[in-house]
């Protein structure tokens, strides 16, 4: 059983950072029962604010010394309930946590606090020559510390990689309160991968406060088209063909029907509302060679029956199809009081069939489905569209959740390509990995979170009973 801060647990943490800087009414403390999976919610005990790594620590502590847990949150936008204070605790939040430390464009890294908006950092590289890779489609409004947090990727991903390929270190704060650095600012640190094992680690091996990251040169020159199916089948086929033509573009969106209105509606860009789907692609690199590329993307689609594919006539217009993708999800308002999104993955050659599935498992539970997703490596997005205030409606969406997310392990896929396993899918670990397999994830994450008092309930189904009798029992249903 977690226990509960002391009474005066507040008034010490008052102490540490001052009055404005932690909250424990519970209508402050409201707005953080949930981040952007909103079927879970749970509310924490206190939230604080800190704007130092040794603060950070001095709070770690403190918990420690209580017996108290806590859970590190950045702006929220996990979509797997990775922030949430599971039996309630002390959440962390690092918001406040937000300066560019440093920009070495010689040695082509910059330091940044966790507290880091993904898209600031491109903006402070603007007319450099450089940027930031990792684009996750909340890059408004997600932090970097967040992105280390469930090893983000986004439309960029299938040539660029993901977070953990643009990391070079991390300053930590232990679960017991030290301050350490792995990794830093030169390339390939000797000794085992611990960069690459706290970044995906989801806030349960130690709370990010610093983090160098890998500063990649921008293209010389980028294409970018639209191409515009009858049929979801045909623009899956033509993904294929695209890969299969050893073609690796930069980006590689899909959006079905569904999607498409909604963005439509919200952007008035000319996408064609009975259009069953489209490929938003782009091809970077070198000008010699690239209009030849970007022909013979065109080509493959028109060979998959594409309808009709479009080329942005500039980056005026690059940059408008490029928020019609990133706003996507939400332009989901005019569709649907609520939503759940899920993460799987797939082989490329599967998403036929996997989106035929997702249709069928739509029907059965009587949902609407809409999809929106990474195709150009088989992560998929699958939209839920409900309303919360129905119960039975949750139900549904989890029952359905549960089915797709098995239907991608079947294809020989993952749960989880870039939103981690947070609360939402842990009984799911025991479907992907052997029990040796989870021994090992589990003595490691024991050895550097030995208390267990850091995220508890989180990423591994051995993470402790902490609060989890307070999960839904829908969810204990469905998975």
């Amino acid at each position: 059983m977690i226990a509960e801060p002391a009474v005066n647990l507040s008034a010490e943490l008052r102490r540490l950072l001052g009055p404005d800087r932690v909250l424990d009414a519970h209508s402050d403390l409201a707005v953080f029962e949930c981040d952007a999976f909103v079927i879970e919610k749970h509310c924490p005990s206190v939230a604080v604010f800190p704007q130092t790594a040794n603060e950070v620590a001095a709070i770690v502590k403190l918990c420690n010394e209580r017996g108290v847990p806590f859970v590190p949150r950045g702006a929220g936008t996990s979509l797997a309930g990775g922030g949430l204070p599971v039996g309630g605790g002390v959440m962390i939040v690092l918001t406040r946590m937000r300066e560019i430390l440093e920009v070495n464009l010689r040695d082509r890294y910059a330091i940044v606090e966790p507290g880091v908006v993904n898209a600031w950092l491109n903006k402070r590289l603007a007319g450099t020559g450089f940027h930031y890779a990792p684009d996750p489609s909340s890059q408004g409004a997600c932090t970097i510390g967040g992105n280390c947090a469930t090893n983000a990727g986004g439309p960029h991903t299938l040539k660029y990689g993901v977070t953990v390929n643009h990391v070079l270190g991390v300053e930590i704060v232990t679960a017991e309160g030290e301050i350490v650095q792995v990794g830093g600012p030169v390339e390939d640190s000797p000794g085992p991968d611990l960069v690459g094992t706290i970044v995906g680690g989801e806030g349960t091996l130690g709370i990010v406060t610093k983090i160098w990251v890998r500063l990649t040169p921008n293209p010389q020159g980028v294409r970018t088209m639209l191409g515009i199916f009858e049929s979801v089948d045909d623009a899956t086929q033509a993904i294929s063909g695209i890969i299969g033509a050893g073609i690796i573009p930069a980006a590689l969106e899909m959006m079905d029907q569904g999607i498409l209105v909604a963005v439509e509606e919200a952007f008035h860009f000319g996408f064609p509302l009975d259009a069953e789907a489209i490929l938003l692609i782009e091809v970077d690199g070198i000008e010699v060679g690239l209009d030849a590329q970007r022909d013979r993307v065109a080509e493959i689609c028109r060979q998959n029956n594409a309808r009709e594919v479009r080329f942005a006539a500039d980056a005026k217009e690059r940059l408008q199809l490029w928020k019609c993708r990133k706003q996507a999800f939400g332009a989901i308002g005019r569709l649907s009081p609520s939503y759940c999104t899920q993460d799987g993955v797939v082989p490329r050659t599967k998403l036929p069939h996997i989106l035929q599935r997702i249709r069928a498992i739509g029907a059965k539970y009587d949902l609407r489905i809409v999809n929106v997703f990474h195709a150009g490596d088989g992560n998929l997005h699958p939209i839920l569209l409900f309303d919360e205030r129905n119960a039975g409606e949750i139900e549904r969406v989890l029952a359905a959740s549960g089915e797709i997310l098995n239907e991608c392990l079947e294809c020989g896929g993952s749960v989880t390509g870039e939103h981690g396993i947070g609360l939402e899918k842990l009984n799911f670990m025991n479907r992907m990995f052997t029990d040796d397999d989870l021994d090992v994830m589990t003595r490691l994450r024991d050895a550097l979170n030995p208390g267990g008092l850091l995220s508890p309930g989180k990423l591994l189904p051995t993470a402790g009973a902490c609060g989890m009798e307070q999960i839904h029992p829908g969810r204990r249903a469905a998975l």
